[in-house]
């Protein structure tokens, strides 16, 4: 949670690239802000941060890198804060086969992100320790979304969610992140969602695919996906005695 200087250089570079768009919030099992424009997003959850660059390779350079630093300007051209992240204070990894999650290992670290990202006028998110920007988002309207979605964690946290335990396969695996899912495909479906996953304890509503995204033949074993509420998507596998789930870059095998 340190401030430092930025060069000029980086400053016409965050002010040019600032996405124009409008903080959102969505409620649900896994409330979120977010700011989304034709190549760029930026989705804040609970507990992490979910960073969609325009390309790639951005997402690679991130998660090869181990780092990202997150730089808060109060009127585009004038930096008032920053949180450098690093492996030390956080895990990062890609997700869902782009976007970069960045899940910081103290709630305290990620409150202060949070109140700079509310409180200021723009976010230019760089490289570590270098002046080359994977993009900027615009503050403006962040205030409000940030405050639902502080009142709906704090809501969750407080109250609990109550689901019964899947009767079904359960996943284990992961790469830095270990994860335990469990997917389920509801009787009684509410409304589109007709199947539930729940990662580490975390419910996500679903909607089932049985064809393998439009006319691609699918691999061997493919039995359904499921395509989460919030862009997730999981892939269930079964051949012979193995049962699998693929989700993001990572192969989850039964441990049940």
């Amino acid at each position: 949670m340190s401030c430092k200087p930025i060069s000029i250089g980086m400053l016409l570079m965050a002010v040019a690239t600032t996405a124009s768009a409008e903080w959102s919030f969505s409620s649900g099992p896994n409330p979120n802000a977010f700011i989304q424009t034709g190549n760029m997003t930026l989705e804040l959850q609970c507990d992490r941060i979910r960073f969609a660059p325009a390309g790639f390779e951005d997402s690679q350079d991130i998660v090869d890198k181990q780092g990202l630093s997150i730089l808060f300007f109060k009127n585009g051209t004038t930096e008032v804060g920053a949180f450098q992240v690093s492996a030390e204070n956080a895990a990062l990894q890609i997700v869902d086969n782009y976007p970069v999650e960045v899940s910081f290992n103290s709630q305290q670290d990620y409150s202060f992100v949070l109140d700079q990202l509310a409180a200021n006028a723009s976010v230019n998110l760089s490289m570590i320790e270098q002046d080359v920007s994977y993009g900027s988002f615009d503050l403006q309207g962040s205030g409000a979304a940030i405050r639902s979605l502080r009142s709906a964690c704090d809501s969750d946290a407080s109250q609990g969610t109550s689901y019964e335990a899947p009767e079904g396969i359960v996943y284990c695996g992961g790469g830095a992140i270990k994860r335990v899912i469990e997917p389920v495909i509801l009787d009684n479906p509410d409304g589109e969602w007709d199947a539930r996953v729940t990662v580490n304890g975390e419910p996500i509503r679903a909607m089932t695919a049985y064809s393998y995204f439009g006319n691609s033949e699918p691999p061997a074993g493919f039995v359904v996906a499921l395509l989460g509420e919030d862009r997730s998507e999981f892939l269930i596998f079964s051949e012979g005695s193995a049962n699998w789930l693929e989700y993001g870059d990572y192969r989850y095998d039964q441990c049940n």
